[in-house]
């Protein structure tokens, strides 16, 4: 990836992630950008090589998201890592990786509290459709309304059940028992119908984890 195209990447990130959260980019071999928060830095310099044994390297290797704890004898900073693969078709360009100093806590129910008129409301996983990024809140799409949780879309993605719900846009989460239609789109991309009629898109960066995960 050309420094441009790191740039961008991080104006997005940086609105969609917690402030004490470190961020890492890699290409296939190497840290190509490094932004630590006031809470955690791992001391990585661009240039140097993903070592075998962080959440980086899991990602590069696995093709797939990862989120683990990381001991101290990796990078010399026991941390809590949440990195995905940037994918081109079935090759790895790189990862992304946020950096915590622990893991952040789970959901001790199986559903969400939305704001909607003035109220809120607990919805069931089981009931929510889709969620949509909201400035740095989301939407969440519910059977019966549209109501506004406070996390954002990473924040939330990491609490939500993954048997359930596929990250597929840098704006979307959906949940699969929603899905309608898998429309194919140019480029390695996907359009989703939902079961509401809602049209939502699987972005080229989600594409490939989103066929594994479907198996198709």
């Amino acid at each position: 990836m050309d420094q441009q195209t790191v740039l961008s990447i991080m104006e997005v990130i940086r609105d969609l992630v917690p402030k004490y959260t470190s961020i890492a980019v890699t290409n296939n071999q190497q840290y190509i950008y490094y932004q630590p928060s006031n809470q955690i830095d791992l001391k990585i310099k661009p240039g140097d090589r993903v070592r075998e044994g962080t959440a980086s390297h899991k990602a590069l290797s696995f093709h797939q998201k990862v989120s683990d704890y990381i001991e101290k004898d990796v990078l010399g900073i026991p941390y809590f890592g949440m990195s995905v693969p940037i994918l081109d078709g079935e090759k790895v360009r790189g990862c992304i990786t946020a950096i915590l100093p622990k893991k952040p806590l789970e959901f001790p129910t199986s559903f969400l509290t939305i704001k909607a008129n003035d109220r809120w409301y607990p919805v069931s996983f089981k009931n929510v459709m889709f969620l949509e990024a909201l400035s740095r809140k989301t939407n969440v799409h519910t059977e019966m309304m549209v109501g506004v949780h406070k996390l954002n879309l990473t924040e939330l993605e990491f609490y939500l059940p993954s048997d359930m719900f596929i990250r597929c846009h840098r704006s979307y989460i959906i949940n699969i028992h929603y899905i309608a239609e898998i429309h194919p789109e140019s480029h390695s991309t996907f359009l989703l119908l939902m079961k509401d009629g809602t049209r939502i898109p699987v972005s080229q960066t989600y594409s490939s984890q989103f066929r594994k995960i479907l198996h198709f």
